[in-house]
C-alpha cells in the first residue's frame, strides 16, 4: 500500500508536511516543483539508507506489524521518517502510547482495499467480492476504534494513550456508504439482494415462475421418453444455456419438432429441446440477461458511491496504518529492550556547560543485536497473536529469557557541545566502520520514532539529512576508480549538507597518494566544520588527529586495542589518538621477523623529513621504466602490422572458397529436392489408385490389389534409387540379419522410419510397411535408425544382437512374457468410433498384424448401442496374435486393451 498524506514516506516524500504540536494529524501543503537540491537530497538519502542497511531494520519491524499494509510498508523500507523535529517527536509519542496499551488490538479483519478504491476511481466496475471487502474493512476499522476506546477507558493512565485514539477519531467514517452496500448486497452469500432495486425484484420473480413452468414441462417430456424406451432414466440438463432432455439417437422421433442442442462423445445420445419448451427457454435466456444487466447497474452504482468516498476511505486506511506502525515500533522496542531517546533540539541552551550533544551509552547495532536474539519470529508472532490475549508484561519476561549471552559489544558515543568534526582512528577490523554505521542508524531510528537498543537515556540531535560515504564506491559502469568514487560521493554530500546534517565518512582520503590524500582530507574537514551540524570520519592518517590542536571544534576518538591479546575490543576511547598497530598485528599472526624489521625501517624512511629524497629516487626509477616500455611498444606495433597484412591476404582467399562451396551445395540440394518431389508425386498417385480400387473390391481381391500396389511402388523406388557402394552394401547385408518387427530407415522412402513385415527372401528383398503402405525393397537399401552412413554396418549388427537380447529380457524368471508399459499414446491407439463393421474389421486386422511382438493396443469403440464393441471383442477372441485382452474400466470407458 502507498503511504498517503498522513505519512512522509522514506526515502522521498511525495508532499511537504508540517507537524502540529496540538496533536492533530499532519496537514498537507500544496505540492511544489522540487528544486535541484531537493532531488539531490532525496537521491543521497536513498543511497545512505541503503548503505546503513535501513531496509533490513524495516524488515525487522515488519515481523511486528498486524496488517498487510503495515507489513508491505516495512518490507519495502517505507517506514515514515519525521521531516521536522516535531514530527519525529510525535512518532515517538505514538510509540510510547502503544507501549502503554495493556492489551493487543485485533487488526485481522482490516484489509488493504486501496487497490480496490483505485480501480473504482479509474472507472472499473467492482465485483461483489471487492465491494464486500470494502464494507468488511469499514466495519473492522469502526470496531477497532470502539475497542481502543474501551481499553483506554479501563486503563488508569489513559492520558498516555490518547494520541492513538485521536488518530482514529480524526477519521471520517463513510456511514452512508456502509448502509448502501448492506442494503444491496449480502456479503455472506456474495449475491445482490432482490431489494437492491424494484426492477431486479420483478425480473427475478418472473424468472422464478418461468423456470417452474419449464422444469414441469421437461419432466413430463423426459418421463414419456423413458417410458417409450428412449432413455434408461429421465435426464433434464442444460446445453448451450438452454434446458433440454436426453434421448437416444435412435429414438429422436419421440421428440417431434425438437431441436438437437448437443450430443454425447459417441453420438449415441442426443440432448434435445422440445418444441413446447422453445418459448420458455427464450424467455429464460432473456430474463437471465436482464438480471445480469440489472445487477451490473447496481454494482456500477455502488462503485460510483465508493469513488465519492475514496478520500475518506484512504484517509482512515492511513489512520489504521499509522496505528499499526505505532504498535509495530512498540513491539520492536520490547524485543530489543529499547529506550526512548531524548531529542536534542538545536539552539537549546538550558544545558550544563559540559553537557553532551550526543550522549548514548552501551548502544548496539540493531542488526547485530537481532542475530543474537533467539526465536525472533516465533516470539514476535506470539506477542501479537490477536487471539492469544497475552499481556505485554508477560511478554517482556519471555524476552528476557530469549536473549542470548552472545551479544554484540556495546559502544558509547560521547560528543560535547561545540564539536563539529570527530576523527576516529584505530586498527583495521577494530570496529570503526561498524561504529560509524551504528551512529547513522540510530539517528534514522530516532527520526522514525523508534526506541534505541541502548542503556540509560540516549540523547541525540535531530538531523535533517544523514549522509554517508561508506564502503568501496568503485564503479566500472561509470568509469570510476575507488578514489574517484569516494570523491564523487563526497562532492554530492557537500552540495546537499546543511547546518542540521550528519555526515559520516569512512576512510576519508583513501585510495590515492598518502600526502595528497592527507591534504585533501584536511581541507574537506575544515570545510565541513562550517557547513554541517556534525561530521564523523574514520582514518588511518595520523595527520588528521592533529587538527584538534588547532581548533576546539575537532575531537579525536580511537578504537581500543588490547596489547596483551593483540586483538581489538571494539570499544571507542573518546578524546584519544589511536594507532593502526599494523606491525604488531602482523607479528602476532606469525609474519617472519625479517619482514617486520624491514617494515620498521620503511617507517623511518617514510618520516616527513625523508620523504623528499625518497620522492626524487622514485621519480628517476619511474622515468627509466617509462623509456623501456616505449621501446617495447614500438616493437610490438611493427609485429602487429605484419600480422595484419598476412591475415588480410588469407581472409581474401578463404572468402572465394566459401562462395564456391556454397554454390555447389545449393545446386545439389535443388536437384535432390526435385527428384524427391517427383518420387513422392508418383507414389501418392499409386496410393490414391489403390484406395479407390479398394473401396469397390471384394475381400478376396484385396490381396491382389495390395501386391500390385507394392510392386508399382517398388518399381518407382528402384528407378530413382541412387547407386550405392557395392562394398558397403555387401558388408551391411552380411553383418545384419533383418527380423520381423525391426524399426529401420528405408532409403526408398526418403530415409523414413519403417517396420519389417517379412524376413528377407532369396532375392535379397524384404517386405516393409510405412503407415498404411507396404512395399518390397532391396535389403541393401535399409539401414538402422539413428546411425550415420559411415557406421551403418556396426549399428545394424548391434541392433540384430540387441533384438535377441530384448526378446529374452521380455521373459521373466517364471517364463511369463512381459509387455511394453501400459501407457496410451497416439501410436498405440486405434479409434474405431463412427466406422461401419466391415471397415472397423479391416482397420483392426491391419493394426494387429503390424503391431510388434509383446506390445499393447488401445482400441476405442465408444459406448453407443454396443454393436461395435461386441464385434471388436469377437475378433479379439479369434485372432491368433492376440494373447489376451482387458475390458473397459471406469478409468478407460469405451476402450479395450489388447495384448499382442
Amino acid at each position: 500500500m502507498k503511504l498517503h498524506h498522513r505519512f512522509v514516506a522514506c526515502p522521498a516524500p511525495p508532499r511537504r508536511c508540517r507537524f502540529s504540536t496540538a496533536g492533530v494529524p499532519f496537514s498537507v501543503l500544496p505540492a511544489k516543483s522540487p528544486s535541484a537540491r531537493c532531488v539531490r537530497a532525496e537521491s543521497l538519502e536513498f543511497a545512505t539508507l541503503k548503505l546503513l542497511e535501513w531496509p533490513s531494520v524495516c524488515r525487522q519491524l515488519s515481523v511486528f506489524t498486524s496488517t498487510s499494509m503495515g507489513a508491505s510498508a516495512a518490507e519495502s523500507g517505507s517506514i515514515p521518517l519525521g521531516r521536522t523535529p516535531g514530527e519525529s517527536l510525535r512518532l515517538l509519542e505514538l510509540t510510547s502510547a502503544a507501549m502503554a496499551i495493556p492489551l493487543p488490538l485485533d487488526f485481522s479483519e482490516v484489509k488493504d482495499i486501496s487497490t480496490v478504491v483505485d480501480a473504482a476511481v479509474s472507472g472499473e466496475v467492482l465485483s461483489i467480492g471487492h465491494i464486500c471487502a470494502v464494507i468488511k474493512t469499514l466495519r473492522a476499522v469502526r470496531t477497532l476504534n470502539e475497542r481502543l476506546k474501551e481499553i483506554i477507558s479501563e486503563f488508569l493512565h489513559s492520558h498516555r494513550c490518547r494520541a492513538l485514539l485521536e488518530i482514529l477519531e480524526s477519521c471520517s467514517f463513510p456511514i452512508e456508504l456502509e448502509q448502501q452496500i448492506q442494503h444491496c448486497i449480502d456479503c455472506d452469500l456474495s449475491v445482490v439482494l432482490d431489494r437492491a432495486s424494484d426492477e431486479l425484484e420483478m425480473i427475478r420473480s418472473e424468472r422464478k415462475t418461468n423456470m417452474e413452468n419449464l422444469e414441469s414441462l421437461l419432466k413430463r417430456v423426459s418421463t414419456q421418453i423413458c417410458s417409450a424406451g428412449g432413455i434408461s432414466k429421465p435426464i433434464i440438463t442444460k446445453r448451450r444455456s438452454r434446458m433440454c432432455v436426453a434421448v437416444r439417437s435412435t429414438h429422436r422421433y419421440l421428440v417431434p419438432g425438437g431441436v438437437v442442442l448437443n450430443s454425447s462423445s459417441s453420438g449415441a445420445t442426443y440432448f434435445m429441446e422440445p418444441r413446447e419448451a422453445v418459448d420458455l427457454n427464450n424467455l429464460e435466456v432473456s430474463l437471465s440477461d436482464a438480471e445480469k444487466i440489472e445487477e451490473q447497474i447496481i454494482l456500477t452504482f455502488l462503485s460510483g458511491e465508493i469513488v465519492k468516498s475514496s478520500f475518506q476511505i484512504k484517509s482512515f486506511l492511513d489512520c489504521v496504518l499509522e496505528v499499526d506502525l505505532a504498535f509495530a515500533r512498540a513491539g520492536h522496542a520490547r524485543w530489543i529492550q529499547g529506550i526512548c531517546p531524548d531529542i536534542e533540539f538545536p539552539g537549546y541552551q538550558d544545558r550544563e556547560l559540559n553537557a553532551l550533544i550526543v550522549d548514548v551509552t552501551n548502544v548496539r547495532h540493531p542488526l547485530l543485536l537481532g542475530c543474537s536474539l533467539s526465536k525472533t519470529n516465533d516470539l514476535a508472532a506470539s506477542m501479537y497473536a490477536n487471539s492469544s490475549g497475552m499481556k505485554f508484561g508477560n511478554v517482556e519476561t519471555g524476552l528476557d529469557r530469549g536473549i542470548s549471552n552472545d551479544l554484540p559489544v556495546p559502544v558509547d558515543f560521547k560528543i560535547a557541545h561545540g564539536v563539529k568534526v570527530v576523527v576516529i582512528s584505530g586498527p583495521n577490523t577494530g570496529g570503526k566502520t561498524a561504529s560509524l554505521k551504528t551512529l547513522g542508524l540510530i539517528s534514522i531510528m530516532l527520526k522514525a520514532g523508534m526506541y534505541l537498543p541502548a542503556s540509560k537515556l540516549p540523547r541525540l540531535p535531530w538531523f535533517d539529512v544523514v549522509a554517508a560515504d561508506i564502503g568501496d564506491s568503485q564503479s566500472l559502469e561509470q568509469n570510476l576508480s575507488t578514489f574517484s568514487g569516494h570523491i564523487a560521493q563526497l562532492c554530492g554530500i557537500l552540495k546537499v549538507a546543511t547546518q542540521k546534517s550528519l555526515v559520516l565518512v569512512d576512510e576519508i582520503g583513501s585510495g590515492t597518494d598518502p600526502s595528497e590524500g592527507l591534504a585533501l582530507s584536511t581541507s574537506i574537514l575544515e570545510y565541513l566544520k562550517h557547513r554541517v551540524s556534525l561530521a564523523v570520519v574514520t582514518t588511518h592518517y595520523a595527520g588528521l588527529t592533529r587538527l584538534k590542536e588547532k581548533s576546539a571544534e575537532f575531537e579525536n576518538a580511537a578504537m581500543e586495542f588490547s596489547p596483551d591479546s593483540m586483538q581489538p575490543t571494539y570499544r571507542i576511547l573518546w578524546q584519544s589518538d589511536g594507532e593502526s598497530n599494523a606491525l604488531a598485528i602482523a607479528q602476532k599472526v606469525g609474519f617472519d621477523w625479517k619482514v617486520i624489521e624491514g617494515a620498521k625501517s620503511w617507517v623511518k624512511k617514510l618520516m616527513p623529513e625523508n620523504m623528499e629524497k625518497l620522492n626524487t629516487l622514485l621519480y628517476q626509477s619511474l622515468a627509466e621504466e617509462r623509456n623501456t616500455l616505449q621501446v617495447q611498444a614500438e616493437r610490438a606495433a611493427d609485429s602487429l602490422s605484419e600480422i595484419l597484412q598476412l591475415y588480410n591476404k588469407l581472409a581474401n582467399e578463404a572468402d572465394g572458397i566459401n562462395d564456391r562451396e556454397a554454390a555447389l551445395k545449393a545446386k545439389q540440394t535443388e536437384d535432390l529436392q526435385h527428384e524427391l518431389q517427383l518420387v513422392n508425386t508418383r507414389i501418392d498417385g499409386i496410393v490414391h489408385d489403390f484406395e479407390e480400387q479398394l473401396k469397390n473390391s471384394s475381400p478376396h481381391h484385396r490381396a491382389r490389389l495390395l501386391k500390385e500396389a507394392e510392386s508399382a511402388i517398388a518399381l518407382v523406388v528402384e528407378a530413382h534409387r541412387p547407386s550405392v557402394d557395392a562394398r558397403v552394401d555387401e558388408t551391411v547385408g552380411n553383418t545384419y540379419a533383418l527380423r520381423i518387427g525391426d524399426q529401420v530407415l528405408a532409403e526408398s522412402f526418403g530415409n523414413k522410419l519403417v517396420t519389417v513385415i517379412e524376413a528377407p527372401a532369396s532375392d535379397n528383398t524384404v517386405l516393409i510397411q510405412c503407415g498404411k503402405i507396404r512395399a518390397r525393397v532391396n535389403a541393401s537399401s535399409i539401414k538402422p535408425a539413428g546411425r550415420s552412413s559411415n557406421s551403418d554396418a556396426s549399428a545394424l549388427r548391434l541392433r540384430s544382437q540387441g533384438q535377441g537380447m530384448k526378446r529374452r529380457r521380455n521373459m521373466n524368471s517364471d517364463g511369463v512374457i512381459s509387455y511394453s508399459p501400459r501407457v496410451q499414446t497416439s501410436k498405440n491407439t486405434l479409434d474405431l468410433r463412427g466406422m461401419r463393421v466391415e471397415e472397423s474389421r479391416l482397420q483392426l486386422d491391419i493394426s494387429i498384424g503390424s503391431a510388434p511382438p509383446n506390445s499393447i493396443i488401445f482400441i476405442i469403440h465408444g459406448m453407443g448401442t454396443g454393436v461395435l464393441k461386441e464385434h471388436v471383442l469377437e475378433i479379439l477372441r479369434r485372432h491368433p496374435r492376440v494373447a489376451k485382452f482387458e475390458h473397459e474400466s471406469p478409468i478407460n470407458n469405451g476402450c479395450t486393451v489388447a495384448y499382442i
